[in-house]
Formats: structure tokens, sequence, C-alpha cells
């Protein structure tokens, strides 16, 4: 490794931190906040480590970002393997050691997902470092399967998760889709720390020194009257057809909550038509012509929540809009457009004046971690958030959720809007 970029005084220290807990354990869970410096830390790691050959594993839309950061730290290609996690089973290079990026997008339970079963068998044997700033964003039972993947994990005595379970989770059951389930997010967090902190190195901005803290800001749009009209009948009637033959429908309580999500900002998806094609219509523009006028001669990034979204976007910004986060970091005569799950992680929009929200995903974790997408350390201008919700819209009532990091889920929805 040459010294292209030199590291932090604190990427030193926990980079030594970590070879120790990875010598002892083979394995070890960097819990750095969002722009800290997870990547570089990792790799320095892993090369005290010895690591020869080294797989990293990121999100797709984060993999430029990362290979830019290789660049800069002087690594040698022909020693890294940089993938996505749907692409892992396409991996074919030896390596000795793995980072998994963005790890607690494996947590997914009662049943592993599809890429946790890919990297367990590809990990099989190899030490693994484990990036992200939320490893157990909606329950401390996320960790299982993080730790499954490795071959030494902390619960390796546990065939599966509902014998775990058993030990770490207060099981409760609740009615979905008129059954009765077991849920499992009510974890034992004191007895799954005993299992787990010896393998974590926690790490804020604070603790990093950031000089620059988000300041966010809630601006209400009026939206046309017909938008208020066909949210009030939908809400009373679970169903509205228009004179082409459209029809939209709201016959659950989970469409209905997802359907008002979407009228509030100006789009709806068509559940049938006379041609039998579902499909996603753009009926008001309000919001995205609002943001034009607004931050004119601004630099702005902008978070979306729906396809449809995208494309009223992409018609009020035409010409000056871009998908791609490298593109818009490198101009400033673009405006950076991003659905919010897909552009939550791994990219970096610091050179933003501000990020805009049209619209407000449902997820805790979605609101915590774009906030952190305009944030490095050396920013010393306020990082500028500002949503933009409907007047009278579910968006409010969504963000007072989030914003205490709890998801806006079919519960919250009921006691708002189901008399």
């Amino acid at each position: 490794m040459t010294d292209k970029l030199t590291p932090r005084p604190y990427q030193i220290q926990i980079s030594e931190q970590a070879l120790e807990i990875l010598r002892k354990y083979h394995l070890v869970y960097l819990a750095l906040e969002p722009r800290v410096g997870k990547t570089m830390t990792s790799f320095m790691t892993a090369w005290k480590y010895g690591a020869r050959k080294i797989l990293f594993v990121t999100k797709k839309k984060a993999i430029d970002d990362i290979v830019g950061q290789l660049s800069e730290m002087g690594y040698d290609f022909d020693n890294v393997v940089v993938t996505n996690y749907e692409s892992t089973h396409k991996v074919v290079d030896e390596f000795d050691l793995a980072i998994l990026d963005e790890a607690h997008s494996l947590g997914r339970f009662p049943k592993p997902s599809h890429r946790a079963v890919v990297l367990k068998k590809l990990c099989e044997g190899k030490p693994i470092i484990y990036l992200s700033g939320t490893p157990s964003p909606e329950s401390f039972s996320q960790l299982y399967y993080q730790f499954w993947v490795s071959s030494w994990s902390p619960f390796i005595d546990y065939k599966g998760f509902y014998k775990w379970a058993v030990d770490f989770v207060d099981v409760k059951q609740r009615k979905f889709n008129g059954y009765m389930v077991n849920d499992y997010k009510k974890a034992y967090i004191t007895k799954i720390k005993q299992m787990t902190d010896h393998l974590f190195i926690n790490f804020s901005q604070e603790d990093a020194g950031f000089k620059s803290y988000v300041d966010e800001n809630i601006l209400y749009v009026k939206m046309m009257p017909s938008t208020y009209k066909l949210a009030d009948h939908l809400a009373k009637h679970k169903i509205v057809k228009n004179g082409d033959g459209d029809v939209v429908l709201a016959d659950t309580e989970v469409k209905l909550m997802q359907k008002l999500h979407q009228i509030y900002s100006g789009t709806i998806i068509v559940d049938e038509s006379p041609e039998n094609k579902i499909d996603s219509k753009v009926f008001d523009y309000t919001k995205g012509e609002f943001i034009k006028d607004y931050f004119k001669g601004k630099k702005i990034a902008i978070y979306y929540k729906f396809k449809a979204e995208l494309a009223l976007l992409r018609w009020v910004f035409a010409g000056c809009n871009t998908l791609d986060p490298k593109e818009f970091e490198e101009r400033d005569d673009l405006v950076f457009l991003s659905q919010v799950v897909s552009g939550r992680e791994g990219i970096n929009l610091s050179s933003a004046d501000a990020l805009v929200f049209l619209n407000i995903d449902f997820s805790a974790v979605s609101y915590w971690q774009t906030r952190a997408r305009i944030q490095t350390k050396d920013r010393v201008k306020e990082s500028k958030i500002y949503y933009i919700f409907s007047v009278g819209g579910i968006e409010e009532k969504i963000h007072k959720m989030v914003s205490q990091k709890l998801d806006y889920t079919l519960q919250y929805f009921k006691k708002d809007y189901i008399k």
C-alpha cells in the first residue's frame, strides 16, 4: 500500500484495535457512523492482518466510490475484488479475507436472506470485517444472520435462528393478514451484547470531530385541490375510477397506507385499466415545481420514494439531472436524483448545498442514513436537509415516527387514519 491518502489518527487507532480482535476471533465489527471513514479503516486493518487478496462486498451504487477510495489509498486492484451483494454468486476469485460493507443488510429474520446464504458458503473459513453505522437498526435479532455468515459466529452453538430465539428473544404473537404469527423483534439486548460486545468497535461522528451538523427543515406545500379530493375519496370508498376506466384500489389497510403515501406527493399506481395494464401515473407536479423554484441557483440532491416520482422529477428538471453520484460531485450544473432505499448508503453527496426529500420513506433506517450522505468531517457549513410535505398529508406523520428511530408501520397508520 502506497501512502497516497494519509489516514486520520483515529483511523490508525481503530485499525490497531480491530486487528487485535480480528486475530483473536477471526471477525470484527466496525460500527462506525456514516462518513467517518469505515472503508479506509477496514482496508488498513486487512493490510495489517496480512491479507493478500481481499473480497469487498457493498451496495451497487457504492462501487464507484469504493474504487475511487482504493485508488487514492494506492491499493493494487489485482489484490482486491469489489462487488455488490447481488453479484456475490459470480465471485470465482480466491480470497483470504472478506469485508462486508453495510452488513446490516444481511440481518433479515427469522429466515436468512439469499445473500446471506450465498455469503456463508463463499466466506467459509475466511476472516470477516463487518462494516455498518447501524448494525441493528430495527432489532438486535438482526445480528444473528450477520454473524451466521461467519465460521466463527458467537452464536455458532445455535443451529438455527428459531433455537437461538428461545434464549435471546421475547417472542410475541401478532396478527398479520388475518393470521396470528410470531414476532421476533423484541430481542433480549443485554444477553446479546454479552455475547457480541467484544467483537464491536463503535465510533461516532462526534468522536471523529465533525464540525458540521444537520440542519433539518420542513417546508409545506399546498397540493392541487384534485389531489386532496382523490385522497379523501379513496380513504372513504376504498376505490376510485376515472373517466378513462382506470381503477385505483385500496381494499386493505396496507394498500390504503401505500396509496395515500403516493397521492400526497402527486403520483398513483393504477391497479386496473382498460388495457389490463398496471401503471404508475403522475397527476400533480406541485412538489417538483416548488423544489425547482425554491432552490433555484443551489446545487441540490433530491430523494424520492416511488418510481413515478422519478418521472415527475426528470420532467421538472429536464436536461439538468443525473442519477450518477460521481457525475453530480464533479459538476455544479446538475440535480442528483435517487430513490431513498437504493441511495441511502455508500454514496457521497457532500458537494451538495442541500439534500431535498420530495417524499419520505416509512423506514427509520432510511431517514437516518440518507441524512448522512451530505456530511464529511471537513465540512464546515451546515448540512442542510429539506423535507417537502404536502399540507394535511401523511408525510408529517411518517416523519414524526422515523425521527424517533421508529418505522412508520400499519399500527401507526391505523391510529392516524382508521377511525
